[in-house]
């Protein structure tokens, strides 16, 4: 899959998916592993900090993940907005920058990545890292407007009820026009709490003849509706009814809510299926920190797997607080549930 396959989009996956032996790896934890490398966040630009201050440790954890099995990797764009760049006093094109250079340091870190498995004839180096040739998809993320807030709103979808859908298609314009003329593969539309967003993304696709196509993920805190209360099942088929969407699902959502939230999702839609959870810890954004002790450890969140691709997901990977570990694990069971010494896929 690369830039403007748009014709039949499902069909490319189809064809992802198969050369993945059924199931694709996406990576974990983006901010919470740069946290861990060093960085600090604290910051309404939240990951995208790093974009101006280190760079070199979105690189390294984009690495990880690949080192770890991930077949796709989210690009730090999360909280890249223009508008959050232009507060922080940068220009329209220094901001459009940011985002692309979001890209380009994801390309960046799977070439060095091919580059390893060129130097190494084996599946793995022996220490535990997952070095094989194979399909690696960079997908550009777009949260939600309530990122940009940076006030936690993306965990209510509480926007007001001022807010209006022409308002959100603007907002995120140019933003998602920057990300698909970027060399991304697809656009990972993540944390989406409500069905207006849900319903702005779905049209700036279409109205934007956006040349990638798009996933869309939805949130959950009850196991049955996205957080703001809208029917999950009206937000999963305005994902359907998008030719340009290519896999519909769930992320950042409690591990023990997912295999529910599948069987909902299969109700109404034919598209591939994709979660990635989070530890299940719980995040106060008052304190803009997760509670400790409150997750799953890894042993516990990947024994859900089989559960999660025999219920319907096709692309299985972790969100917040999850690590390399956790991929490395998910990575590890899917190669034995496909009863083969390892996942080698042909280019």
């Amino acid at each position: 899959m690369g830039p403007g396959n748009v014709e039949a989009p499902i069909s490319l996956m189809s064809d992802f998916l198969r050369q993945c032996g059924g199931v694709a790896v996406i990576d974990g934890g983006l901010a919470t592993e740069l946290e861990r490398n060093g960085a600090d966040l604290n910051d309404p630009l939240w990951s995208a900090k790093c974009l101006l201050t280190s760079p070199h440790l979105i690189r390294k954890v984009h690495l990880d993940y690949l080192e770890a099995g991930s077949d796709i990797i989210i690009t730090a764009s999360y909280q890249a907005t223009i508008q959050g760049f232009v507060a922080k006093g940068f220009s329209q094109g220094e901001s459009e920058a940011l985002l692309k250079r979001s890209v380009e340091i994801a390309i960046e870190s799977r070439d060095i990545y091919n580059g390893k498995c060129c130097e190494c004839v084996c599946d793995g180096a022996g220490d535990g890292r997952v070095l094989n040739q194979r399909s690696i998809l960079v997908a550009a993320s777009v949260g939600s407007y309530g990122a940009y807030l940076a006030d936690g709103s993306e965990y209510s979808g509480d926007y007001g009820d001022a807010m209006n859908l022409e308002f959100l298609k603007d907002f995120h314009r140019r933003r998602v026009q920057v990300l698909a003329d970027s060399g991304a593969d697809l656009i990972a539309f993540e944390t989406v709490p409500n069905k207006l967003e849900a319903q702005a993304f779905a049209q700036l696709l279409e109205e934007e003849d956006i040349k990638i196509p798009a996933w869309f993920a939805f949130n959950s805190k009850d196991g049955i509706n996205v957080v703001s209360g809208d029917s999950l099942l009206e937000c999963a088929a305005i994902a359907e009814a998008c030719k340009r969407v290519i896999a519909v699902g769930i992320n950042c959502t409690p591990p023990r809510f997912i295999h529910n939230l599948i069987l909902s999702v299969k109700k109404v839609t034919t598209k591939p299926i994709l979660i990635y959870p989070n530890s299940g810890e719980s995040y106060d954004p008052d304190r803009k920190e997760w509670v400790q002790n409150t997750g799953v450890s890894d042993e516990d969140f990947v024994s859900y797997v089989n559960t999660w691709c025999e219920a319907g997901a096709s692309l299985v990977g972790g969100c917040c607080r999850t690590t390399p570990n956790t991929i490395r694990a998910i990575h590890t069971t899917l190669v034995n549930k496909s009863n083969s010494p390892s996942l080698k896929l042909s280019l």
